[in-house]
C-alpha cells in the first residue's frame, strides 16, 4: 500500500539511521525522550528498547512523610497525588483582607510626608551645626542628628508592624501623631536662608 505522494505507511517504514545511532552513552534518539520525565514508568509504548540501552532504574522511593499536604491553589499530579492532603488553615479569621484604596492613598501621603520630614531634618540640622558646636561637641551632637534624621522612617516602620492586627483608624491616628511630633523644628525655624 503506498500513500499519496509515494511514501509508504509508518509501519511499513525501515528503520531510519538515527533510529539506530547513539550520541550519547545511554541516551537514545528517541524523539519522544522529550516528552518524559526521569522516572516514567518504561521505554515508549510504539518502540521496544534498543539493544544498547541500559535498562530504566527503578524510580527513588519518595522520602517518607507522615502527611504530605499542598497549601490551597496547587495540585499535586502524578503517581501518588491522590495520597497528597491540604493544610488546613491555621485560623479561620487569620486572612488579612487587602488595604483599601483609601488606606494606601493615606499611606502614601503621610510617608510622603515623613520622606520630606527626614529631608527638613538633615537640612535643618546641617545648619544649626556651626552653631551647636559652640555648646556641644561633635560626639554628642551627630548621635542625635542620625537619630533625628531616622526618626520619621523608624515611626513609620514602628506603627506598621505594631498596628497590624489592630483598625485601620488605630494605624491612622498613630500615623498622624507622628506627623505633628516630627515635625522638622531647626527647619522651621532656621528654614534653608536662616535669619
Amino acid at each position: 500500500m503506498i500513500l499519496p505522494g509515494g511514501r509508504a505507511p509508518l509501519a511499513q517504514m525501515p528503520p531510519s539511521l538515527v533510529d539506530r545511532v547513539f550520541y550519547a552513552g545511554d541516551m537514545t534518539s528517541d524523539s519522544d525522550d522529550a516528552l518524559n520525565w526521569d522516572g516514567d514508568e518504561g521505554d515508549s509504548p510504539t518502540r521496544p528498547a534498543s539493544k544498547g540501552s541500559v535498562p530504566p532504574a527503578s524510580p527513588d522511593p519518595v522520602p517518607d512523610s507522615s502527611d504530605p499536604a499542598l497549601p490551597d491553589g496547587w495540585n499535586a499530579v502524578g503517581k501518588g497525588s491522590d495520597a497528597v492532603g491540604r493544610f488546613e488553615a491555621e485560623a479561620p479569621g487569620e486572612e488579612r483582607e487587602p488595604l483599601s484604596t483609601a488606606m494606601l492613598l493615606t499611606l502614601g501621603v503621610v510617608g510622603g510626608i515623613y520622606l520630606l520630614y527626614s529631608v527638613g531634618w538633615v537640612v535643618g540640622g546641617l545648619r544649626l551645626k556651626p552653631l551647636a558646636n559652640l555648646i556641644v561637641d561633635d560626639a554628642m551632637y551627630v548621635p542625635w542628628f542620625v537619630l533625628a534624621v531616622a526618626a520619621p522612617a523608624l515611626w513609620f516602620l514602628a506603627v506598621w508592624v505594631l498596628t497590624r492586627a489592630r483598625a485601620s483608624w488605630i494605624r491612622i491616628g498613630l500615623l498622624l501623631v507622628g506627623v505633628v511630633l516630627l515635625v522638622p523644628w531647626p527647619f522651621v525655624t532656621v528654614g534653608v536662608i536662616g535669619s
